[in-house]
């Protein structure tokens, strides 16, 4: 064996290594925030009745526990025990598509040392987010008035009602579990497990970027073209795939991040990969709700997958305006250091305003 083709192989070798402790860490990021905040959330989802306040808890609720299928799960046990009326689930739903999507944007800081890489990087968190609210902006007061998303999903309920709900295990689960398990036995508290998590994202992150570029990037870049990234519909499926699969939308956007943070893929290409990921994520709580076999619960859940198709089909022909606002967002955030500074506080600060408001309008 050439030595040049054993020290590509460790390179490989030493890359999935890497990249098993970038999943870890997200996912270890969210088991930690999940303990700091999960009963909080649960309380919170079960006792709002204002449309816009369940609109905020969705998007407050997925951003502490970082999952939009377990904030999904929860809404569908809630429905199903006569704890959340139908009308006061749909908000919640809305609001977890913008709350999955802040776990991209802290996987984007670990370019910020470079700031071609972080503007590409963070553009690429961004633009999913953007369409998102996009998504919210134009279907929210379309269903407060017309109820459009909740009679549709009533029709597509209906015809599954019977059905029974299957459950599967998710592969990153099995591979990462028993770690995270083990790490939260040496370090029970979640501040901590919070702090080694973002520890070690951005090790992995640093290590993964050296790598790549370390290795052939034409090569790969070609391979991600040609194959994985071919057209915005294969990239759309394999998200969906994939997310169904890991059960993990937040993994599956941050998996994206590094390689356009590195160049190998553009905010174009990625793009349709993020909006598959929408979808894929509802899987998890279509399956939650067939298990119920309340008909209001499978209701929510096809409300979660309507909401994100018709996104798609209403903002999809006109991606170059969220594909826009990203990349001079991206720019602006980055044009300075002083910027960068400002515009990620703020960024972040964002996920707060939503507790103030929340405790205004149920005060």
């Amino acid at each position: 064996m050439k030595k040049e083709t054993r020290a590509s192989i460790k390179k490989l070798l030493f890359f999935t290594a890497v990249l098993y402790l970038f999943l870890l860490s997200i996912q270890l990021m969210g088991a930690s925030f999940q303990l700091m905040g999960k009963g909080f959330a649960e309380g919170l989802i079960k006792t709002t009745s204002n449309p816009f306040v369940g609109l905020l808890i969705g998007m407050l609720v997925t951003s502490i526990i970082q999952s939009s299928s377990t904030t999904t799960s929860i809404t569908v046990g809630a429905v199903a025990g006569g704890i959340l009326t139908l009308p006061g689930a749909i908000p919640i739903i809305m609001g977890v598509n913008i709350g999955t999507t802040i776990t991209s944007a802290i996987v984007s800081m670990g370019h910020v040392a470079r700031k071609q890489e972080f503007e590409r990087a963070f553009a690429a968190a961004i633009v999913h987010e953007i369409f998102n609210l996009m998504a919210v902006f134009i279907l929210f007061p379309l269903e407060m008035t017309t109820h459009i998303l909740e009679k549709s999903a009533t029709v597509l309920a209906d015809a599954f009602v019977g059905i029974g709900g299957l459950e599967f295990l998710s592969p990153l689960k099995t591979i990462t579990q028993p770690v995270i398990n083990l790490i939260k036995d040496l370090l029970p508290y979640p501040i901590l497990l919070a702090g080694l998590a973002l520890g070690l994202l951005f090790i992995s992150l640093i290590r993964m970027g050296k790598i790549m570029r370390s290795l052939m990037l034409s090569k790969i870049e070609i391979f991600l073209d040609r194959y994985l990234f071919k057209n915005g519909l294969t990239a759309f499926l394999l998200a969906v795939v994939v997310t169904a699969v890991i059960q993990s939308s937040s993994v599956t956007t941050s998996l994206a991040i590094p390689l356009v943070g590195a160049g190998l893929l553009t905010i174009r290409k990625i793009f349709p990969y993020m909006l598959g990921a929408n979808v894929g994520t509802t899987v998890t709580a279509m399956l939650a709700a067939f298990a119920t076999l309340n008909p209001i619960a499978i209701t929510v859940a096809f409300t979660h997958l309507l909401f994100n198709i018709f996104g798609i089909v209403i903002i999809y022909p006109f991606k170059n305006v969220p594909i826009w606002l990203a990349e001079n967002f991206a720019k602006l955030t980055t044009k300075s250091k002083k910027n960068t500074i400002i515009f990620v506080v703020l960024y972040f600060m964002l996920y707060l305003i939503p507790i103030v408001f929340i405790i205004i309008l149920r005060t």
